[in-house]
């Protein structure tokens, strides 16, 4: 055996804390050939500066928005939790933002040189866009393993103090992912609608004054934001299974309180490899292929290495093999939610045939269409969620543990998923970046392409996302249930009912608040972008310049004070219900937010989706740029735009979040 001892601990965390830096550094190595690299195009270096200095300047405002609210969160944490809630949950905020801070800088560098590598073939730019986004899925993961070793070792492995760095790691996220968000999809609503459908000019035409705030928002809100998203859950999850492994101790033994860290150890390392055999790219074959190649790799090695891990801490071979069972169970809910969302939103699904062809007919029967096929889209993936967990618990016997594995095995992936999404803002900013330009027909056709397989990669990300988040959300309610000793709760009671249906409409409240805020900003964004266009003499021939920094300005004031309402209901409405109404109105709470979220997310997720690979279809598959179909394809594109980039992310985050503040608020209620 590994362990036979809680002293062994110590080493443990050394070992994951060696592992951690050792992946930040070949992270690090990565940025370094990017940043070492020249670019060749003159007006590309010029377009891509307006864009790093746009993103720099939201997140610069976003951190001192922060800023302000961690000081009164500390304050009030360290009087009613003790000072260690308060400490770890602002390590978490900024361990949080600075991996994300600094895995979208180096995106926003590989934007430029993916743009100037390409010559009309595949390979240079494909290759350089990976490398930008491995850099993004090492950093948020080797940032988490190392900054939670330190932490255990420095709070003498005790798990419960370490729930105030989940919470600030989820806080972090939402306020992350709404801004981000919110900011991105208001500028391109805005550069849709008086750009393409109005003015009739493309989508990254450098006459339209909010195409540099759309290239940035896909910056801060895909790269930063979906960092911080998966920060979080990669967190989290080693948080909650070490608070489930540690109630377990009597009976296995101390090994137990190692085994998640040490099994996100083994999904890293095997995200690592599969992140180098897509860097590895042949050039006869296809960017989609290439890609399931390296899930096909990252899951082999997954599969050897927790077998291996399991077989070593366990001696008893029907608890090694329920528990190795479980984490199989995870890593093919991951596969499932997957291949699902490539059902259901990919170029080369039939429900995204099918719009392309209602486009036809119109903007409304595009839209019918859309929402017939995205409300049965979250089916196979919850199906496949709810089933890992019922054989997972019987096939254990009843193990609240093998629900954690089911858990941790969602994560295992989870550095090669971040790699593979953070490719899609990339190739989409190269796209921009040689329209812009005026890059030969060529180039900007080899960048669409990549860009359609990106905004797959994208939303094959966000499903994967919402299905490791719904099994967490099982875990931390079933670990808040544990810790304030309560087995279950009364549906015929109406107590507990009333606060079922209450959680049941906290999501709507969620997504109804981050829509309404893309539709106020993106108001504003067509106002100016028209107001532009009609002031400024000679814009429309490209004899005048276009003012990019006042729609930039738009988009980040109103980003930032957007995100405020949405993070504050769900910080307070759990911690109000906790403390007024008790908790198992709180676990009601929790469980009716959850079951909600969890069909409610996937649904704006792969809706949006499938109406922008419409549009895509129409445009670079039928090349009917310009007729009244391809109208009618951006219409429904940007109706989608706001759901699959704001309101489904923000859910995700939400349910978590509010999973933690009961854990974090458990010791004042219990």
């Amino acid at each position: 055996m590994l362990c036979e001892g809680m002293g062994v601990g110590v080493y443990m965390y050394l070992l994951s804390l060696s592992i951690g830096i050792i992946v930040i550094l070949i992270a690090l190595s990565i940025a370094y050939t990017i940043n070492k690299r020249k670019a060749e195009s003159a007006k590309m270096i010029e377009i891509a500066g307006y864009i790093r200095q746009g993103a720099n300047a939201y997140l610069f405002r976003q951190i001192i928005t922060i800023l302000c609210v961690t000081p009164v969160l500390f304050l009030l944490l360290w009087k009613f939790l003790g000072w260690e809630a308060g400490f770890t949950s602002i390590i978490g905020v900024f361990t949080s933002l600075l991996s994300a801070l600094l895995g979208m800088s180096i995106c926003v560098r590989a934007n430029l040189h993916t743009a100037d590598v390409a010559n009309g073939s595949l390979y240079k730019p494909f290759k350089m866009a990976v490398n930008g986004g491995s850099v993004m899925g090492l950093l948020i993961t080797g940032f988490s393993l190392a900054v939670l070793s330190i932490l255990f070792l420095v709070f003498d492995q005790k798990p419960q103090t370490l729930i105030g760095f989940g919470f600030g790691a989820s806080l972090a996220a939402l306020f992350a992912q709404i801004g981000g968000g919110i900011y991105t999809k208001s500028a391109d609503v805005g550069a849709d609608i008086v750009g393409k459908v109005e003015a009739n000019i493309p989508e990254d035409d450098p006459r339209n004054p909010a195409v540099i705030a759309d290239l940035v928002g896909d910056n801060v809100g895909d790269c930063a934001g979906r960092g911080a998203d998966l920060f979080q859950t990669f967190s989290d999850d080693i948080i909650t299974g070490t608070i489930v492994a540690a109630l377990l101790i009597p009976k296995y033994g101390p090994k137990i309180l190692f085994f998640p860290i040490l099994l996100q150890i083994v999904g890293v390392l095997s995200s690592a490899i599969g992140i180098w055999a897509t860097r590895d790219w042949k050039k006869n074959l296809s960017p989609t292929i290439i890609f399931n190649i390296g899930l096909l790799v990252s899951t082999v090695f997954c599969t050897i290495g927790s077998f291996v891990l399991v077989k070593s801490l366990f001696d008893n071979k029907p608890i090694w093999l329920a528990i190795w069972v479980s984490i199989m169970l995870g890593v093919i809910t991951t596969l499932v939610a997957s291949f699902s969302t490539r059902y259901y939103a990919g170029m080369d699904g039939r429900p995204v045939m099918n719009l392309a062809k209602a486009c036809k007919r119109g903007p409304a029967i595009n839209i019918i269409r859309g929402l017939a096929s995205g409300l049965q889209s979250p089916i196979p993936s919850l199906l496949m969620i709810v089933g890992a967990i019922l054989v997972a618990f019987k096939f254990s016997g009843g193990l609240l543990f093998a629900i954690v594995c089911v858990n941790i095995g969602t994560d295992l992936l989870i550095s090669f998923i971040m790699a593979s999404d953070a490719f899609g803002p990339i190739v989409d900013n190269a796209a921009g970046i040689a329209e812009m330009s005026k890059a030969p027909e060529q180039v900007v056709t080899c960048l669409s392409k990549l860009d359609s397989v990106g905004n797959t990669m994208k939303a094959i990300t966000k499903s994967y996302a919402m299905s490791s988040g719904t099994v967490t959300s099982f875990v931390l309610f079933a670990t808040f249930f544990s810790l304030i000793n309560i087995n279950s709760i009364r549906i015929d009671y109406p107590h507990d009912l009333a606060f079922l249906f209450v959680g049941i409409t906290l999501p709507f409240l969620i997504a109804s608040l981050t829509i309404g805020s893309v539709a106020k900003t993106a108001e504003l964004m067509v106002d100016e972008v028209r107001r532009q266009f009609l002031s400024i003499v000679g814009i429309m021939d490209g004899r005048g310049k276009p003012n990019y920094a006042r729609c930039v300005d738009i988009a980040t004031k109103n980003a930032l004070k957007e995100m405020i309402l949405p993070g504050l209901i769900s910080i307070g409405v759990p911690i109000l219900v906790g403390l007024v109404f008790g908790p198992t109105a709180l676990g009601a709470l929790l469980i009716g937010s959850v079951a909600c979220a969890s069909m409610l997310g996937p649904f704006f997720n792969n809706t949006g989706t499938a109406w922008d690979n419409a549009k895509k279809r129409i445009e670079d598959v039928g090349g009917l740029k310009g007729s009244s179909e391809h109208a009618a394809a951006v219409i429904g594109d940007t109706v989608g735009d706001p759901l699959k980039d704001v309101a489904g992310p923000s859910l995700l985050i939400f349910m978590k979040l509010i999973g933690m503040t009961a854990l974090l608020i458990a010791p004042l209620i219990r």
